[in-house]
């Protein structure tokens, strides 16, 4: 069990499965979670029935009151904000922008828990940026939110590496952990004062921008250890992408490339190219060697299962 904490009296604002440990760890710590924040359930699966967030899964659980507002931006539901006297509002990963007046309203503010060392990686998407460019460490940082994107005064941080390996997947449940571990003492510190937030630092501020359909696509003329971090940095979702056309087929597939390994192996061949008969890919500088696939429809399946029932020669083609 933690140790004992003044209770405090919170609004939990989160959406996906990244934030329920968080929302778990606040419990646990003994705080009343007056009302829980989370987007409104959305169209999902072949029936295209409305699906609930995690955090609002996870909060009927809990016996929660769950509100979903499209936006926090009227009168009406800012009113119905203020009106929960709430010591400090904990947000992660809610998406949703929060007016002013609701940054306002709890006593001791609102607390964002962001994963990635600010202001390095403001914005939506700094798990998979940080991977995609190749960063060695990653974190969770507890911030103060005011009306800029991310750019708060920071009350702590908890630091990770990221390792040559790692996969969008890998890291993004290492960060959700240090996010739980995080939040109850920082919000503790908030609340006695021992933790004072400190302004970011001005000079290397980068913005993770949301990821597109451009970002997805594997251009094997790129760099091979770009078009590693690519691929890691998309999975497990939403997945890089690249084109093939099996033997005797006339159509390519749309496969996602799902785990690689860069290898520095010398060679002549153009770009997309296989360099043996396991899924070694030439690029430029190198080569990736695919170790986790998925054909249009199917599961992922590792390299060794797919080349079973899709045997792939030498001198073959990806685009």
């Amino acid at each position: 069990m933690p140790d004992a904490v003044t209770p405090l009296r919170l609004a939990f604002m989160g959406s996906p499965d990244f934030s329920v440990p968080t929302l778990d760890a606040l419990i646990e710590a003994g705080h009343e979670i007056v009302c829980v924040y989370t987007q409104p359930p959305k169209p999902a699966g072949r029936g295209k029935k409305l699906r609930p967030t995690a955090v609002h899964r996870a909060a009927e659980a809990h016996g929660l009151e769950v509100r979903t507002p499209r936006s926090l931006k009227s009168s009406e539901e800012k009113a119905a904000f203020a009106a929960l006297g709430l010591d400090a509002a904990v947000v992660i990963a809610y998406g949703l922008i929060l007016p002013q007046a609701v940054l306002d309203a709890p006593r001791l503010g609102c607390m964002n828990l962001h994963a990635s060392l600010l202001p390095r990686w403001r914005g939506a998407a700094p798990i998979q940026r940080a991977i995609m460019a190749g960063d060695d460490m990653s974190g969770v940082q507890a911030m103060m939110m005011e009306a800029g994107l991310d750019t708060g005064p920071v009350l702590a941080t908890e630091e990770t590496r990221i390792f040559p390996f790692d996969t969008a997947g890998d890291l993004h449940d290492r960060l959700a952990a240090l996010a739980a571990s995080l939040a109850p003492s920082a919000l503790a510190g908030l609340a006695d004062a021992t933790l004072t937030p400190q302004p970011q630092i001005e000079d290397g501020v980068t913005y993770a921008s949301k990821i597109t359909a451009e970002d997805q696509r594997i251009d094997w003329t790129e760099l091979a250890a770009q078009t590693d971090r690519r691929i890691r940095g998309l999975a497990p979702f939403p997945g890089a992408w690249f084109e093939w056309t099996p033997p005797g087929e006339k159509e390519p597939l749309r496969m996602k490339a799902l785990m690689s390994r860069h290898e520095d192996s010398a060679h002549t061949a153009q770009p997309g190219t296989l360099l043996d008969d396991a899924l070694l890919v030439a690029c430029d500088g190198g080569a990736v060697r695919l170790l986790k696939v998925q054909k249009p429809g199917g599961k992922p399946m590792d390299a060794d299962t797919f080349l079973r029932g899709s045997p792939v020669a030498s001198g073959e083609r990806f685009a």
